[in-house]
């Protein structure tokens, strides 16, 4: 898959759909395919275009929601539903500032886009002044796709999101089509898990506001092999630390191998808790013992 940060003249034709694509939800996964199946009918490169960061991450960043997935994250998803060419657009004053007039001529023009593939909601240009009909009215073959329903429930971003936040990882699995996961590298921390005897895989993210919080049964992928079961913390340790950072920590069952550097997934299976703070570090280390006691019984349980 290529992966261009300008628009670039194409040598091929281009069947492109547009969007933030935060999640690559099942609603997303409908319009790749889709867009995927045209292009291969068409002879046309299947690419998709979006931006970075997210358009309300720069006009409200306060209250721009949480992202469910990192911009790496994204890419391999759009990788693995095919997709050839990325097309991936700064989001800033100017990007922001181009009329939708513009935007047809010098950008989806540039590209040789033949067929545009989006929501029946789409709109575009400074101010979202452009839509369907002014890319139909400028010669472009537009496809439109309606809602994707899941349990009569409409699939969204917001909607899992929420889910997330909630507790709900069976609900947000539902939506999403996939365990909602998170990935990163693995990097040294401040070794107080070993310090109490369960040592953690820290996994650096590159966003400091995750959808969801608490302690979670969880499985890591990406060591080779089976993936491993254990259980993380997400969250900002009031016990030890004041105005902490959120902080992904993932304790393996059986486990005692250097990992450092390696780039791993974290997929939440079942939350136990909420994050607390406790008095003490002895009554955090009970705690801890308890919570590896619950994962460890959700995993048996998952067998049984």
């Amino acid at each position: 898959m290529q992966v261009f940060r300008h628009i670039a003249p194409s040598a091929q034709p281009v069947a492109l759909t547009i969007g933030n694509f935060d999640g690559v939800h099942r609603g997303h996964q409908v319009i790749l395919e889709t867009l995927r199946d045209k292009a291969a009918e068409q002879g046309l490169v299947p690419s998709v275009m979006t931006f970075e960061p997210h358009p309300r991450e720069f006009f409200t960043p306060d209250q721009a929601p949480t992202r469910l997935t990192s911009l790496r994250e994204k890419l391999e998803l759009f990788a693995d539903a095919g997709v050839e060419r990325v097309y991936l657009c700064r989001f800033n004053q100017r990007f922001a500032g181009v009329s939708a007039r513009d935007f047809m001529q010098q950008m989806l023009g540039r590209m040789d886009a033949r067929l545009i593939l989006v929501g029946d909601d789409f709109r575009f240009g400074a101010g979202r002044a452009g839509g369907l009909d002014d890319l139909r009215a400028q010669g472009f073959i537009v496809d439109s796709l309606p809602d994707v329903l899941v349990d009569a429930e409409r699939v969204s971003s917001t909607a899992i999101r929420e889910a997330l936040a909630a507790g709900d990882l069976t609900h947000a699995e539902r939506l999403l089509g996939r365990t909602y996961s998170i990935s990163g590298h693995v990097a040294h921390g401040d070794k107080l898990g070993r310090q109490l005897g369960y040592p953690t895989a820290n996994i650096y993210m590159l966003h400091d506001r995750p959808p969801l919080f608490g302690i979670y049964a969880v499985k890591l992928s990406g060591l080779g092999g089976q993936d491993l079961p254990g259980v993380a913390s997400l969250g900002v340790r009031p016990t030890t630390k004041h105005n902490g950072k959120p902080l992904l920590e993932v304790h393996l069952f059986d486990f005692d191998g250097d990992i450092y550097g390696r780039h791993v997934r974290v997929h939440f299976l079942n939350k136990l808790r909420d994050e607390a703070k406790f008095p003490n570090l002895e009554a955090l280390k009970r705690q801890i013992a308890a919570d590896e006691q619950a994962a460890r019984d959700y995993f048996k349980n998952q067998h049984d």
